[in-house]
């Protein structure tokens, strides 16, 4: 294959060229190429990036109440025709009792025969952590799992002394942790403060889940990670100022192993959604929840200047009307916590970002697929365009418009957040390992086809 003058972005470089694929690899990269028997697809005008990895999805995910309505077929097709070609799933803990292998092996089996792109897991610690789990981190850091999830609320939660000696093992081995940062007690306690006073519209649902408690939250972690000699943390789905402004006063005092993940719902969505007409507010029932407008253009800014590396998309949809208005039409607390996003994370941001001046075409490179893949041990094979690099590739349209509607989308869920949203630069092509499986947002891939990620240990960290 051969793609003909494209304006190819990395996160370093702008330049129009040509990229000659092999066997799934990209062979060659220069100018006015001209390779015999190749099929050739000419991107002239067009932007050719890397694909976008989302290292921040939910697939089939059973939250006791309900399960995510995206398996890794519908997930990843999904994906796909929005622009990206690799994932990284938050797996579910399974119940009390289990190992830390047994939700990787289920999911192995959830994804095998039906990821369409390239996919891996990040384990996850529930619960109380002993020494058997914390060799189970040593064993799953050899077969290619190389970052764990712990979460700071929620029935799973892991308590300070459990997080400390996750960190310590993160930090002795070359792993990195993933945090939902949420004081757990605070959102307890509002939550059962508003629902028994009557208060149980959607816009509580924001007001029980404060950006102090995240807040707090991130600042606890971040400080526990210092402790135990600056152990590398990843901070995901990061909605306001306050918890940035954690994260750059840690950095400010020298620690440098801290990195921090947004969201386009939390770049561009505010929590006046939450008043929309009747149940309609219920879509946007997500942790931590939608926030004031005024927490945007600080995490523009702080994705624009690299205090945020990474945006991803938390990507868990429930469907609308069997669940999160059946369950919570009278109570928010009792609706499934999630919301779609994998399909429209690049053309958002993308038109919100580039087309809108926010971030460079570099930056949009550079946070939805580059380090997504040096901080998760997928670079390079994976996250650029470089001779030896998968030939994973998105060519964008920067000129085509497009208006967001649920019935345009791939997502198995009956309604999208971004409704009726007008975006500018649309993904016409996605190309995974060599193969066109997008063309023109009608999916033309091979269930199955998608490969396993085995991602390996940063034994020399990330540094931006």
């Amino acid at each position: 294959m051969l793609i003909k003058n494209g304006l190819i972005a990395t996160a370093g470089d702008l330049y129009q060229g040509d990229i000659y694929i092999e066997d799934g690899i990209i062979k060659e990269i220069g100018k006015d190429l001209d390779i015999e028997d190749s099929e050739i697809i000419d991107a002239d005008g067009k932007y050719v990036i890397p694909g976008g990895i989302d290292v921040h999805t939910h697939f089939h995910l059973d939250v006791g109440i309900a399960v995510s309505s995206d398996d890794f077929r519908t997930g990843t097709i999904a994906a796909a025709c929005g622009g990206t070609t690799s994932i990284v799933d938050h797996i579910g803990q399974g119940p009390r009792g289990t190992t830390l292998h047994d939700p990787i092996n289920h999911y192995h089996k959830l994804a095998d025969g039906k990821a369409v792109i390239d996919y891996g897991f990040h384990g996850v610690i529930p619960y109380e952590v002993d020494d058997d789990r914390l060799k189970e981190m040593d064993q799953l850091l050899e077969d290619g799992i190389e970052s764990f999830k712990i979460y700071m609320t929620y029935g799973q939660m892991v308590h300070d002394e459990d997080s400390i000696k996750v960190l310590k093992k993160a930090k002795e081995k070359g792993g990195i942790i993933a945090v939902h940062p949420e004081n757990n007690d605070t959102v307890n306690y509002l939550k059962k403060y508003y629902s028994e006073n009557g208060m149980t519209a959607p816009i509580y649902h924001a007001k029980s889940r404060p950006e102090e408690c995240e807040g707090e939250a991130i600042n606890r972690i971040l400080n526990i990670a210092h402790l135990v000699g600056d152990a590398p943390i990843y901070i995901v789905h990061l909605s306001a100022k306050l918890g940035l402004d954690y994260i750059k006063m840690a950095r400010d005092r020298g620690q440098e192993n801290i990195y921090a993940e947004t969201c386009p719902q939390y770049l561009v969505l505010d929590e006046e959604k939450y008043n929309l007409p009747g149940t309609e507010g219920l879509k946007y029932v997500i942790s931590p929840p939608l926030r004031n407008k005024a927490n945007q253009e600080p995490l523009w800014r702080a994705v624009r200047e690299g205090d945020i590396q990474v945006i991803a998309t938390d990507h868990c949809p429930f469907l609308f009307e069997k669940e999160k208005e059946a369950m919570g039409k009278d109570d928010f607390t009792k609706c499934p916590n999630g919301a779609p996003g994998v399909e429209t994370r690049m053309p958002v941001i993308f038109s919100e970002g580039v087309m809108k001046g926010r971030i460079s075409i570099n930056k949009f490179v550079e946070v939805t697929s580059t380090n997504p893949a040096k901080i998760y041990g997928m670079y390079p094979q994976k996250g650029t365009i470089a001779v030896g690099s998968d030939a994973d590739i998105v060519i964008i349209d920067k000129d085509k418009e497009v208006t967001i509607t649920k019935s345009m989308l791939h997502e198995n869920v009956d309604y999208t957040p971004y409704e009726g949203m007008k975006v500018k630069g649309y993904p016409v092509m996605t190309i995974v390992r060599g193969k066109v499986i997008v063309k023109d947002n009608e999916f033309i891939g091979e269930e199955g086809y998608g490969k396993f990620i085995k991602r390996y240990k940063n034994d020399e960290l990330v540094r931006f």
